[in-house]
């Protein structure tokens, strides 16, 4: 049986109106379901504040250890929008006024009757050598330096700049998932669940518990590359809820049949 191939990645929120719960994130989200559908293994995400020295370093780090970063925020016309300043310190050149960039925003404030203002022209500043990102909402690329893609924290935007990106990333083998009913909770399910676990390495076993007003129950989701890794695991699951079953009807906790 060959290997999966496993593609990862990470994003990097800026802003300081997240840590402030002045704005709530909905970027991280659509992120991961879209990178989820494709392939690509969403392993961190990281927020930070509009501070040059915490954003170089997140872009270091996160660009280092997985295959893409995703990031979203700061690159609009405001003083402290400083994402392009910085990931082009990240990457040692120099934070440019992109000709091309310059040209699509001229041309659209022309045509609006606006002024193109030095404010403006902040949105075409990007690191030297970057790649545009289109943005069919509001003109204004996002850029592409590495393996980093630096794209709007409006999340409207920040969705149509992804659907331009996502045909042109490698992507790796589907994450496939089953999920289990279980009426019991993580307090009777914790440690023969974990013995699962241990019995079937290919896969990941996530419990999530709920509650009804009366009673806890867990949902388990067995998630794998590969079917025949999820079935194994799937039977031993129904059978370890079959044995907490029997052997509560057994200590009386429960009535037989």
């Amino acid at each position: 049986m060959s290997t999966p191939t496993i593609v990862t990645a990470a994003m990097l929120a800026i802003g300081d109106e997240l840590l402030s719960g002045r704005t709530k994130d909905k970027n991280i989200g659509h992120l991961a379901d879209v990178l989820l559908m494709s392939g690509i293994d969403l392993k961190e995400v990281r927020i930070v504040a509009d501070e040059e020295e915490a954003i170089i370093e997140a872009v270091n780090a996160l660009r280092a250890r997985y295959d893409y970063v995703f990031t979203s925020g700061g690159i609009g016309p405001t003083h402290d929008d400083i994402t392009a300043d910085s990931i082009s310190a990240a990457f040692g050149v120099p934070c440019i006024h992109d000709p091309d960039a310059m040209s699509l925003l001229g041309d659209m404030y022309a045509r609006r009757g606006m002024e193109f203002t030095e404010a403006r022209m902040r949105m075409a500043r990007m690191p030297q050598g970057s790649r545009h990102i289109a943005n069919p909402v509001s003109t204004a690329p996002g850029f592409v330096i590495g393996n980093v893609y630096v794209m709007a924290g409006v999340p409207q935007v920040f969705q149509a700049m992804l659907d331009a990106v996502m045909p042109t990333l490698h992507t790796g083998a589907r994450m496939l998932s089953r999920a289990v009913s279980c009426p019991y909770g993580e307090g009777d399910i914790g440690s023969p669940l974990a013995a699962i676990q241990k019995a079937h390495p290919e896969t990941s076993i996530g419990s999530y518990p709920r509650f009804d007003g009366q009673k806890f129950s867990t949902e388990i989701v067995i998630r794998a590359r590969d079917e025949a890794a999820i079935a194994p695991a799937f039977a031993a699951v129904e059978r370890m809820i079959d044995d907490i079953r029997r052997a509560k009807e057994a200590a009386g906790e429960l009535p037989r049949g």
